[in-house]
């Protein structure tokens, strides 16, 4: 803690105001039977099979379910107890309604542990509890980042009692269980872990350097996650790539787009005004950064400049640690001594407001997003138990500021029919579930559900007609069109509507009616075309052949969570 102060606490500053902000935080998720976030429903459906995989035979002819230790199983493992309390998609909701009550009470609390008690300014943080990382359902590490800026408010909470030894005690085991929840919110802490006891080394005489080394010992008691690490990325059976360095156009647009929901002019102002926040740091005589906060900010900036994009095959990986680089700087700041308690306040209200107009704009865009998941929803009706179902679902080659939230929705199948669906990713190493249907060949697994009404950008794959044409009929029983876009209805031969709501649709396959002519496409066109001329070069006729119906698998799909349309 910088500073102490004596004076009444203020409105802000005290703890019933804390505790109401936590409730305020899970306003948007009351409603929404399922939190619409674009990846969640995917993980509904890994849960479902998690808990029923011993109970259905064709479950595990489908899907290959293993547990091991990865960093990546923080609902995975608290899902299991409180489903049986209040069944799979209740327990589900309600741990993701904490992610944003603890983002927020992580913020204020070590703005409390910091400055001896929360800054008007720290308010401004708190619209980042719906950060962009949160709204694509990035679960498991959203809920570990909440816990790390939690447990970095205890680490100087007991650093300032002088409680080192107990701390080190508690962080043994509490580092390891955040490495299980995520990775990433392990590291984290021990970036905001290194650079706050870095500072108050300094504050105790330590020259910088000195400081350095001692603030590094004394983190040891979260380095035993390393060791975890090592064991898991040294698996047998652990693939992902790691690539995409230095974008730095993609890195400008994730700090544009940090709040990103719905409407886009709200939300880019929402992130301006947090860039306002910072510059008046800066420039108004009366706000002051701290360091010991400051310096954290610099080295997440830094990581977050250095992370690619894609990282053991997990993509975003740089864009999930941008709106926390910018809500541990925002929290930063402090009025400095002897500022007026009205323009404190002032600066406080207008904070709350922030805040409030934050979550009353995304408690209406959830509702709207549930609307979406209940019209489309309906077709399960329609779906038996245990139904192999592929899906497609319609999207744009370059996706816009809305995002439609109906990626995985097919999950939601897997999840209440116990039906098959091919948007399940399928990273051994990233992920305790694999699917193994050989007969969906490169329809198996995610992100063969995501279908545009052309190719684009080369991914020729993704185009619905081919899509339509190529599915193996044998394989599956019925085809979920959800708002798919346009595409020829010659491509509907064989298949039978059940059930249609606008432009989505549900057909169920007749196997007896054979499928029409596969087309071809553009670069299936031209590499015919490099052949003929080849062979012409060699003396042959050189013709391209006729388009007739082709099985032959396209190439493989890209590995599961590379493959997203454009953020």
């Amino acid at each position: 803690m910088e500073g102490t102060q004596t004076a009444p606490l203020h409105w802000w500053q005290t703890r019933w105001f804390v505790a109401a902000m936590a409730i305020v935080a899970i306003i948007p998720l009351l409603w929404p039977t399922i939190p619409p976030l674009v990846d969640l429903p995917g993980h509904l459906g890994r849960y479902r099979v998690q808990l029923a995989y011993q109970d259905h035979a064709w479950l595990r002819e489908w899907y290959d379910f293993q547990w091991q230790l990865i960093g990546n199983l923080g609902i995975d493992i608290l899902i299991i107890p409180l489903s049986k309390v209040f069944g799979l998609e209740l327990a589900l909701k309600l741990i993701v309604m904490t992610i944003p009550a603890l983002t927020v009470t992580g913020l204020l609390w070590i703005a409390r542990e910091v400055h001896g008690r929360i800054p008007a300014t720290a308010l401004f943080a708190l619209p980042i509890a719906y950060s962009y990382p949160f709204h694509f359902g990035f679960i498991n590490f959203a809920l570990s980042m909440a816990i790390a800026l939690n447990a970095f408010a205890l680490w100087l909470r007991l650093a300032r009692l002088g409680k080192l030894r107990l701390r080190a005690i508690i962080f043994v085991p509490l580092s390891c269980a955040l490495w299980v929840c995520h990775t990433f919110g392990w590291g984290v802490l021990g970036v905001l872990a290194f650079s706050g006891e870095m500072v108050r080394q300094h504050d105790v005489g330590h020259r910088w350097l000195n400081a350095w080394v001692r603030a590094g010992l004394n983190c040891l008691p979260l380095a035993l996650p390393m060791v975890m690490m090592v064991m898991w990325r040294s698996g047998h059976h652990v693939g992902g790539e790691t690539s995409d360095w230095f974008d730095w156009h993609a890195k400008v647009i994730w700090l544009t787009k940090m709040l990103d929901d719905r409407w886009a002019l709200f939300d880019i102002a929402s992130a301006a005004i947090l860039f306002l926040i910072l510059f008046k740091g800066f420039r108004d005589p009366a706000i002051e950064y701290s360091r010991n906060l400051g310096l954290s900010a610099l080295f997440l900036l830094a990581v977050f400049i250095l992370l690619p994009r894609i990282v053991f095959g997990s993509a975003y990986a740089d864009m999930r640690l941008a709106p926390f680089v910018i809500g541990i700087a925002v929290i930063a700041l402090r009025p400095k001594p002897g500022v007026s308690i009205r323009h404190s306040a002032t600066l406080a209200a207008l904070g709350l407001a922030f805040f409030l107009v934050r979550i009353a704009g995304t408690t209406i865009s959830f509702w709207l997003y549930s609307q979406a998941y209940d019209r489309e929803l309906k077709a399960l009706d329609h779906v038996p138990v245990g139904a192999k179902l592929v899906s497609f679902v319609g999207t744009e080659c370059r996706g816009g500021w809305l995002m439609s939230r109906l990626e995985h929705l097919p999950a939601i199948a897997l999840e209440r029919r116990l039906a098959y669906s091919n948007d399940q990713w399928s990273m051994a190493g990233a992920q305790l579930l694999t699917a193994r249907y050989g007969p969906a060949r490169r329809f198996a697994h995610d992100a063969s559900q995501i279908v545009t009404e052309k190719y684009c950008r080369g991914e020729w794959w993704r185009s619905i007609s081919l899509s339509l044409a190529r599915f193996p009929r044998d394989a599956f029983d019925y085809v979920w069109l959800i708002q798919p876009p346009r595409y020829d209805p010659k491509f509907n031969a064989g298949l039978v509507e059940v059930w249609r709501n606008g432009s989505s649709v549900l057909f169920r396959v007749d196997h007896k009616v054979t499928p029409p002519p596969v087309p071809l496409f553009p670069e299936e066109i031209r590499a015919l075309e490099i052949q003929a001329r080849r062979l012409r070069a060699r003396g042959g006729t050189g013709s391209l052949p006729p388009a007739t119906p082709d099985r032959t698998p396209p190439p493989a799909a890209p590995a599961p969570g590379t493959a997203r349309p454009p953020a």
